[in-house]
């Protein structure tokens, strides 16, 4: 026999079935930088001329926009209410293309394969420098164009290439799905994060990290800017 009561208590389960993700906003926000920023230092090429020396390098560590806008920035929430896991456009990969690190940061899901590419021709090396997961140093001849690789816990992941000492980047593992990595203006944005307040992480290679308290809608969006201090 259905009952007033047992209506009652099946009516919130019911409504959180049919909204869904229906209670859940965005974060958007943009991380600048204060004071002048630093240009850029050219880097030398030391070795394969050939292939390394097509293109103009410069260290990726700090790049500024026009406006102050801090690219290469990743933010995340610290404490998701979900197991929800990142999920990227496209299989995740690292390539080295004109002995650079191809994108300089990355976000990959935890414990999903990747695929590292060299796309030179020329002998390179993958050098890992992580804190949560095994390291690995492993040689990529010109021969072996895609070499698989997998971080299985979060984590951020520096890597070098012992061939040529100049090539840099990080892999930042993600453990859920909130993550997101600021454009060229500084611009980010994480979608469908469930309504309530989380702490809201900001990671800098060279800047650090820095946090904040953030309330996201049940629809709609919160603005989470930042900005850097000077170095």
């Amino acid at each position: 026999m259905i009952t007033i009561r047992s209506i009652a208590r099946v009516a919130p389960l019911l409504v959180t079935l049919t909204l869904g993700t229906a209670f859940a906003g965005d974060i958007v926000g943009k991380v600048k930088y204060a004071g002048t920023a630093p240009t850029p230092a050219k880097i030398q090429v030391t070795k394969d001329q050939a292939v390394c020396g097509k293109a103009e390098h410069i260290d990726e560590s700090l790049l500024v926009g026009p406006d102050k806008g801090v690219k290469n920035v990743v933010a995340n929430i610290s404490d998701p209410k979900d197991g929800k896991k990142y999920t990227p456009p496209q299989k995740p990969s690292l390539d080295q293309n004109g002995c650079k690190f191809v994108p300089h940061v990355d976000i990959v899901p935890a414990g999903q394969e990747i695929d590292i590419i060299n796309s030179d021709g020329i002998l390179h090396n993958i050098h890992t420098f992580p804190k949560n997961n095994p390291p690995f140093n492993k040689a990529q001849p010109k021969f072996k164009k895609v070499m698989p690789a997998k971080f299985d816990k979060p984590d951020v992941v520096q890597i070098k290439c012992d061939v040529h000492s100049w090539m840099n980047g990080w892999i930042v593992v993600a453990g859920h799905a909130y993550y997101a990595l600021t454009d060229a203006g500084g611009n980010f944005k994480i979608a469908d994060v469930p309504a309530g307040t989380y702490t809201l992480e900001y990671w800098h290679e060279k800047l650090g990290k820095q946090s904040k308290s953030v309330t996201v809608p049940a629809t709609g969006s919160v603005t989470a800017d930042l900005e850097y201090a000077a170095k």
